[in-house]
């Protein structure tokens, strides 16, 4: 939907992989904002992101980034905010949108808003949105079509900045929702970070069989084996920093599931056919609920 008016001037987007490379393409296709300044600790990602005419400048110091932009967008591992919000800070000029797209946001704004001074607007948000793969050329500007982007804007914060991020969501294709950091994290916790501790710990489960029975499993796999396979290919880094950073929530979660399992476990151990018909009849009502909002 391309704009007469841009909706910045200069944005800098810091962390150039999947996420912000998407980001990128979407601001170039819409002509969202006059400028795109890229930062990046790697120079080879830097330089990949100006061969994909991604940006118009690529830096590698985030304080040197954020002089005189608009918006300014994190898309790196949540563990990395503290630092940057140290670095960049005192370079946000008054006015400048501070957001994000971490997967968790109460450390989001625990690491962020001491650094936030006054006069600079402060909007957390999670693009729920995401593959497997990583790195500026896995992005791609309908990786946001059809999601949920959930804002996470502290009490106070200007209304008018919060609509401007959320006109950014809406122009790459998502829906908006917005609600406080602790209730998105354990939202969170069970819809997507519970599911990639599974995936990973499944994964690595077949990685430690003796070697003719993971030989076969790998080359059998199924189809929900090959679905964990997929998850459990995302970004260590990323998903490392998630876990610690949402730890109380993801451990509540993690408490009801042993239960389930647990429960699960004595029916198949005790012949309870109709304890497992009904759970896995309640689980497929569940299913088709997801099918039936589109986020299937």
């Amino acid at each position: 939907m391309a704009r007469s008016q841009p909706l910045f001037g200069r944005v800098t987007l810091i962390g150039l992989g999947l996420i912000g490379s998407s980001v990128a393409r979407v601001i170039r296709r819409d002509r969202l904002a006059r400028e795109i300044v890229a930062c990046d600790a790697a120079a080879a990602v830097r330089d990949k992101v100006l061969e994909l005419g991604l940006a118009d400048r690529a830096v590698a110091d985030p304080a040197a980034a954020v002089a005189g932009a608009d918006l300014v967008m994190l898309c790196t591992p949540v563990l990395s905010y503290g630092g940057l919000g140290a670095l960049i800070g005192p370079k946000l000029r008054k006015g400048a949108i501070l957001t994000d797209v971490g997967s968790v946001k109460q450390a989001v704004v625990d690491a962020l808003a001491p650094h936030v001074r006054r006069g600079v607007h402060f909007v957390p948000g999670h693009p729920i949105a995401g593959t497997e793969n990583s790195g500026p050329e896995a992005g791609f500007a309908e990786l946001f079509r059809g999601r949920w982007c959930i804002l996470t804007p502290p009490p106070g914060v200007d209304a008018r900045a919060v609509e401007r991020v959320a006109k950014l969501w809406r122009a790459a294709g998502m829906e908006i929702a917005t609600m406080p950091p602790a209730h998105h994290d354990r939202v969170l916790a069970i819809t997507s970070h519970v599911p990639h501790l599974i995936a990973y710990t499944i994964v690595n489960t077949v990685s430690d069989l003796e070697g003719t029975m993971r030989a076969d499993v790998i080359k059998f796999a199924a189809s929900g084996f090959r679905d964990f396979t997929r998850v459990a290919g995302s970004d260590p880094t990323m998903w490392r920093d998630v876990f610690l950073s949402n730890k109380d929530a993801v451990l509540e979660m993690m408490g009801r599931l042993y239960e389930d399992i647990a429960l699960l476990q004595k029916a198949i151990r005790h012949d309870d056919g109709d304890t497992l018909h009904k759970v896995f009849a309640r689980s497929r009502q569940i299913r088709r609920g997801i099918v039936q909002a589109k986020q299937a």
